[in-house]
């Protein structure tokens, strides 16, 4: 299993160990932009066209709600691969 895959398998279980990296990576590579607002806040927004912005703090451990708006993002892609 590929580190792409074990990945995925963490983000669609809801591990509460995922870090900002690991949401970043995945949303990158569904073809969100990064976008940090001005003024050195901690907070990243991630943008895609036709969908809502997602906005994910980079400073300590995440919340459950993020984790899991990035995992109905993944299963959303993974519904329109198969």
């Amino acid at each position: 299993m590929s580190q792409w895959e074990k990945l995925i398998d963490k983000i669609l279980s809801g591990s509460p160990n995922l870090r900002f990296d690991d949401l970043e990576k995945a949303l990158l590579k569904f073809g969100y932009n990064k976008y940090q607002p001005k003024g050195g806040s901690s907070h990243y927004i991630f943008r895609k066209n036709g969908v809502p912005p997602i906005t994910i703090p980079k400073h300590g451990a995440l919340k459950k709600a993020y984790i899991e708006a990035v995992r109905d993002i993944v299963q959303k892609y993974m519904d329109t691969e198969e």
